[in-house]
């Protein structure tokens, strides 16, 4: 029996805990706030509930495989799944709205036809045909398995962009979601679709391999599931299934380096001096500076452009959500271009992208006659804009609000109050450099879009959640747990389950 020791109590690392517990490891999560969850956080206020991090849920299976692997409950006895439909709704900017089934290929593209024209939905369609090809060739390597020492395979896209073949030119193949969106899907709106889903994972759709067309089909494929009262009751029933397995946890407690001895890792030191020795070390947060005994390159994404955050705003509305409301809508920007120079230009964008949020769930509510609703805005990371700047937070959340009064009914006139969190909370309540939010690992772009690989260069410590691979979400999160429980029970010659 191995003592190991977890630094973070993110969905990541308490995936990996529970599973090493069980494999007969005596395990002790180290988290320096008072709580666990790490992005699946939780405000309540007067009877309103409200998730502070991802309100849904993709790829179900990663998290029902930790249970079924940790537990004789299932995912579905500890929390209840509903699947959303539709998946989502989409307001435009020339005033079209499509709203999308959830997980029906056929469903969404009659959708789209009969929204925005005959043609739209094969388009999109034959993108997504596309897309799964992509799945097909990476899924495995970049999702399933530690990452490899050699990397080039990941480097290369897995995207079969079409060939647009030019008069005395050279032929012309779509290199990244914007170009996919203006040369494959040859619509702006379709175009929009594709962007906004890029965006919502902190991705530049100008920058992204096209590789990202992932994320879309992944959701469109695997569907969209709502955990009752929450995304937090996820992180809850993980941290039970944690407790179960005589996992422990200390919180208030800052690890502040991990130490080393004889070339391998051999335990943490704590901010209060306090020396805890461990026969392996789990790092389940982005590694602070000093942290490493040797430096760790940082995940790719982060050695440009800043990784940018999420900018949330929490309305405890009066009056009952409207019968056939939809549980998310997206309202796009007319401006794509100037949202995207601002957000990953260090601004904030005049024009921002929103996605609203409104559960059906009594849980989020104080009774029938109120309403909860979550707007979110994919924004630039604390440092480039001052997000403690008060009169900034009130303009923004300002220009937010408005917005969304376009996907919900008499909205301004329904406020009780709002809160606002923005990346400045983030960092301070997850130590994340700037409240920067890890986007999924990506192939393509000669790998800029991997993350740290899951064993470190110091024998003994290894990476788990979104500053690692395969990258941020919860699901990608508690796809590394699996990855670093594997690596630490089975060696170096894990590759992964088949």
């Amino acid at each position: 029996m191995a003592r190991i020791a977890v630094i973070g109590a993110g969905t990541g690392a308490m995936a990996a805990a529970a599973r090493l517990a069980v494999a007969g490891h005596r395990v002790t999560v180290y988290e320096r706030s008072r709580t666990h969850g790490g992005s699946l956080g939780r405000y309540t206020r007067d009877g309103f509930v409200f998730d502070t991090g991802p309100g849904l849920l993709h790829l179900p299976a990663v998290y029902r495989d930790l249970f079924v692997k940790t537990g004789k409950e299932s995912l579905e006895q500890c929390v209840t799944l509903t699947q959303v439909d539709p998946a989502s709704r989409h307001l435009f900017a020339d005033g079209t709205a499509v709203s999308l089934p959830n997980a029906s290929r056929a469903g969404v593209t009659g959708a789209l036809d009969r929204a925005l024209g005959e043609g739209a939905g094969a388009r999109w369609g034959g993108f997504l045909d596309r897309a799964g090809t992509a799945w097909d060739r990476s899924r495995r390597p970049l999702l399933e398995e530690p990452l490899p020492e050699d990397r080039r395979m990941l480097g290369r896209d897995p995207y079969p962009a079409v060939r647009r073949r030019r008069m005395l030119r050279t032929a012309r193949q779509a290199v990244t979601p914007a170009e996919v969106g203006a040369w494959e899907l040859a619509d702006p709106r379709l175009a929009a679709l594709l962007d906004g889903y890029a965006l919502s994972y902190g991705l530049d759709p100008r920058r992204a391999p096209a590789a990202a067309a992932l994320l879309p089909y992944m959701e469109e494929t695997f569907g969209s599931w709502y955990v009752a009262g929450g995304m937090r009751a996820l992180a809850d029933a993980v941290y039970e299934r944690c407790l179960a397995r005589k996992v422990d946890f200390v919180f208030g407690a800052e690890v502040v380096r991990v130490s080393e001895k004889d070339g391998r890792a051999a335990g943490v030191e704590l901010a209060d001096g306090t020396g805890v020795d461990a026969d392996h070390v789990v790092l389940g947060a982005q590694p602070a500076p000093g942290l490493l005994p040797v430096r760790e390159e940082p995940p790719a994404e982060a050695q440009g452009a800043p990784v940018p955050g999420r900018f949330v705003v929490m309305l405890s509305l009066r009056g009952a959500r409207e019968a056939g409301a939809v549980h998310r809508t997206v309202v796009h920007t007319g401006t794509p271009g100037a949202e995207q120079e601002a957000v990953f230009g260090g601004r904030t964008a005049e024009e921002p992208t929103v996605t609203v949020g409104r559960p059906d769930d009594p849980a989020t509510r104080p009774d029938e006659e109120h309403e909860a609703v979550t707007l979110m805005v994919t924004v630039a990371p604390h440092g480039p804009v001052d997000w403690t700047d008060g009169a900034l937070r009130e303009r923004f959340a300002d220009v937010v609000i408005g917005r969304a009064a376009e996907a919900v009914p008499g909205l301004r006139e329904r406020i009780l109050h709002a809160e606002v969190r923005t990346p400045a909370e983030t960092a301070a309540d997850t130590g994340a450099e700037g409240g920067s939010v890890p986007s999924p690992a990506l192939a393509g772009a000669g790998g800029a879009y991997l993350h740290s690989g899951n064993r470190s260069p110091l024998p003994g410590l290894y990476l788990a959640g979104g500053w690692s691979h395969p990258g941020g979400g919860p699901a990608h999160a508690g796809m590394s747990g699996a990855l670093v429980a594997g690596l630490v029970v089975e060696g170096d010659g894990f590759r992964g389950s088949r």
